[in-house]
């Protein structure tokens, strides 16, 4: 049912991404912004802000513009984070910095981001809410950018917080899921508490996934996962799990050693578990999906709810 419910509303982002970012002159410009849109994706955030408009009982059709503006946001995101990561391949395709080159990577993702305000003012709502959501989506993307910041920072910062790893989480990853569902709230009409409410809820289930798809990356098989075991260990990456068992006393030796041995990760990996850390990042995990869910009880019962609800278990519920 859930997938089903996603990818119908998915269909409707994907079918308005050529209408409202066609290829014009300079084409190859016009190819690079849509490189990653075209090579499709889950649409979680676009369809996040359709659902909500749902909820609160509003129309998803007139709120497309503003959904298509929220996946530009975020694919803007993917192009620069490749940038960074100086990464190959994205969605099974060869990334954008590596089939244009990265100064021309830049401009295309720097023009995703700015055309998704131009979209966003196309949405039919009222002016007020539409400028109420062009300030809310700037504000994310600075936060995003705040996010990333930190979480750069903690790659070398020895005494990384629980607190200050879920305000990083939070930054990076949680508020443009937040943003979409409050966006579609605030562009229905919806009051305050309400549209605070559908946040709540994208803000912490997006944190709970982002701890989730830390611990599923440490104890998934290799063969499974599709890349090596314990990469996050190798690159000292600091997560809630590794926060935890350092604050323990734990020591982690693969911890940031890019030429650690399987032995070396695999030992890690049962220091790991044998400390509790895994089973308290999990814990946390599904408490922050939870919370998140009850946030949505000041709404009325409707289908578009249910699906919300639903996201949230299915994406907790998967094991790789």
């Amino acid at each position: 049912m859930i997938a089903e419910a996603l990818q119908k509303r998915a269909k409707l982002v994907d079918e308005a991404i050529p209408k409202f970012l066609p290829i014009t002159p300079p084409d190859e410009l016009y190819r690079a912004m849509r490189h990653l849109l075209d090579a499709g994706g889950k649409r979680l955030r676009p369809t996040a802000l359709l659902l909500a408009a749902e909820a609160v009982g509003g129309k998803p059709e007139n709120l497309l513009p503003a959904a298509l503006a929220v996946e530009f946001v975020h694919n803007f995101t993917l192009v620069h984070d490749d940038i960074m990561d100086d990464a190959d391949i994205r969605r099974g395709l060869t990334t954008v910095h590596k089939k244009w080159g990265t100064s021309r990577a830049i401009i295309a993702g720097d023009a995703l981001f700015s055309k998704s305000f131009e979209i966003l003012s196309c949405a039919r709502s009222e002016p007020s809410q539409i400028v109420e959501s062009i300030e809310l989506l700037s504000k994310t993307s600075t936060d995003i950018c705040e996010g990333q910041w930190m979480d750069m920072n903690f790659a070398t910062k020895k005494d990384v917080t629980e607190e200050e790893y879920i305000r990083m989480v939070e930054k990076k990853t949680a508020v443009l899921f937040a943003a979409a569902l409050k966006i579609g709230a605030i562009l229905s009409g919806a009051n305050r508490d309400v549209a605070r409410a559908l946040w709540d809820f994208g803000c912490r289930t997006g944190v709970g996934f982002q701890i989730y798809d830390d611990v599923i990356d440490l104890i998934t098989p290799e063969e499974i996962l599709g890349k090596a075991q314990g990469g996050d260990i190798i690159e000292g990456k600091r997560t809630l799990i590794v926060i935890h068992a350092l604050s323990k006393g734990i020591v982690i030796e693969a911890l940031g050693k890019s030429n650690a041995t399987r032995s070396e990760v695999s030992a890690a990996l049962l220091a790991l578990k044998e400390s509790g850390s895994i089973d308290y990042a999990m814990n946390k995990a599904l408490n922050f999906v939870e919370t998140g869910k009850s946030a949505l009880n000041v709404l009325p019962d409707s289908e578009a709810k249910k699906i919300l609800i639903a996201l949230a278990d299915y994406m907790i519920a998967r094991k790789y």
